[in-house]
């Protein structure tokens, strides 16, 4: 019997394996929970370095050259939360073409022009009309050396920036291949929803930022606008007049020691303009840009950002403040750290002693412009006497001046032997002439600039619409005017462009032109 109870199992003990059977079986569940999230982490890191790799690696090889025509674009590849293209054309502005659908936008900026084409160009003037033809090829090709580029810098960089984060080359691979399909699907469906037709509604920047300032009839001047679309393909070939005319320009070859300066006036707040002034200054080699006012519209404070661009010049920008420009406008140029504003005080740039004298009216208002203000007695006393101060300045100017700078033509009679050379806007129109010579002093001549901005929106409500003109001045080493070109394209909705140059024979008797009459109080 006691041997019998000796013998009987422990069922406590017998029970214990099979509880922890029991947690065993319950435990992984945990571990479980915790792989898979990690693997979806590991999913995320890798989505996540793909996409910050197509990103870094788009915006760092999206570009290329190509010759479009005789013109050296760029085209740059960026991604966006929409598709289209941005096509900047000097001098006519930016279009913004609703072109294709997809996370890609594409930029087609034409520069400079290629010195070997164009010179084939001057050779053989037929080929101008073989280059327009041929930029849609030029496009296209370009297009696909970008495409191929921004898929092959988003790989390489997505590849390293996996080994750098995952230090595993199996996980950057996938981040890499991912990093393949999502560039390619990009490009695939931008190029699978392409709109060639989109080209016939554009939508432009540039003067139509002014559209609260419209006074006229808004659906002509939107007419006018669309013939952008019929002029595109010839706008290689017209742009490029403006540098192979020179070969029929008279022989001129400016002395060792010529500055070359650029009168720019009544930009009237016209963006397109800007584009023409950086072409003119880099392809001129220009040493100081001069604006004789009317920079903006109203003047207001919304406008004063639109200045903002003579910064990207990178050379002297002296201006005066027109009747158009406020206070506050002079204020954001002076702020642009090439900028020099006068307002009755001279400066010294470039080797050349400049004098000017700010408008004395701020009439921004559509009825005191050109057209549409008379002098009367009080603004001629106004506007004449504007010229009095300018020209005691120049007289009590410790250097001679060589060039002195008023708005209104009306305000240059008193600044008659005072110097050589004086320079105005205002008018809208270009004009070359004497002032009246006082005996014993010598000749100044004045020289009137059209409008650089087109006269804005305004240039669209007469017939033709306005162009856009400035003038480069060459000045030789005793800063007398020795030649000049001007520079005219057509206005807003044309691409004519053209250049006429004129050599000073003697420039201490000045240049033959009319005595102009000068209004008197």
């Amino acid at each position: 019997m006691d041997g019998q109870e000796n013998e009987q199992p422990n069922t406590g003990d017998a029970d214990a394996p099979a509880t922890a059977r029991t947690r065993r079986a319950t435990a992984p569940s945990r571990p479980t929970a915790r792989r898979r999230l990690r693997r979806v982490g590991v999913a995320l890191a890798v989505v996540a370095v793909a996409l910050v790799g197509v990103v870094l690696g788009t915006f760092g090889g999206g570009q290329v050259e190509t010759d479009i025509g005789p013109f050296r674009a760029e085209l740059t590849l960026s991604p966006a939360l929409t598709g289209g293209t941005t096509v900047d054309i000097p001098p006519l502005g930016a279009l913004q073409l609703d072109s294709h659908n997809g996370p890609t936008h594409l930029t087609v900026g034409l520069g400079a022009l290629d010195q070997r084409r164009t010179e084939a160009l001057i050779d053989d003037p037929a080929s101008i009309s073989r280059a327009s033809q041929s930029a849609v090829t030029d496009v296209r090709n370009g297009v696909l050396r970008l495409g191929l580029r921004a898929t092959g810098a988003a790989l390489l960089v997505t590849l390293v920036l996996g080994v750098l984060v995952f230090r595993d080359t199996r996980r950057a691979a996938w981040a890499g291949g991912l990093a393949l399909v999502i560039t390619g699907g990009s490009l695939g469906l931008a190029a699978s929803t392409i709109r060639p037709q989109s080209i016939e509604e554009p939508r432009y920047e540039g003067l139509l930022v002014n559209a609260p300032a419209i006074v006229g009839d808004a659906r002509r001047i939107a007419n006018d606008y669309t013939k952008y679309a019929e002029q595109l393909q010839r706008i290689v070939g017209n742009v490029s007049q403006l540098y192979t005319t020179v070969a029929a320009l008279p022989v001129y070859e400016p002395a060792p020691g010529t500055t070359r300066v650029l009168h720019v006036s009544d930009m009237h707040l016209n963006p397109t303009g800007w584009q023409l002034i950086r072409t003119v200054v880099e392809q001129f080699d220009i040493d100081v840009v001069i604006d004789t006012g009317d920079i903006t519209d109203w003047g207001s404070e919304p406008e004063a950002s639109y200045v903002a661009s003579i910064a990207l010049l990178k050379k002297p920008y002296v201006y005066i403040r027109g009747n158009h420009d406020s206070g506050k406008t002079a204020a954001a140029v002076a702020q642009q750290p090439n900028a020099t504003v006068l307002n009755n005080s001279t400066t010294t740039v470039a080797g050349l002693t400049i004098a000017g004298i700010a408008d004395p009216r701020f009439t921004p208002d559509k009825e005191t412009s050109p057209a549409g203000s008379g002098l009367t007695q009080a603004v001629a006393d106004q506007v004449i006497g504007a010229g009095d101060q300018l020209a005691a300045t120049v007289r009590n100017s410790p250097q001679p001046v060589n060039i002195a700078l008023v708005h209104d033509p009306a305000s240059a009679g008193p600044l008659s032997g005072t110097c050589p050379l004086v320079l105005s806007g205002h008018t809208h129109a270009r004009q070359v002439s004497k002032l009246p010579q006082a005996p014993g002093q010598p000749p100044t001549l004045l020289m009137v600039e059209g409008s650089t901005g087109g006269a804005g929106l305004r240039g669209l409500e007469g017939e033709k619409p306005t162009p856009l003109s400035m003038t480069v001045l060459y000045l030789d080493q005793n800063k007398l005017l020795q030649a000049y070109d001007d520079i005219t394209v057509g206005g807003t909705g044309q691409s004519q462009v053209s250049l006429e140059r004129h050599v000073v024979a003697d420039p201490a008797a000045g240049a033959q032109a009319p005595v102009t009459p000068t209004p008197t109080r």
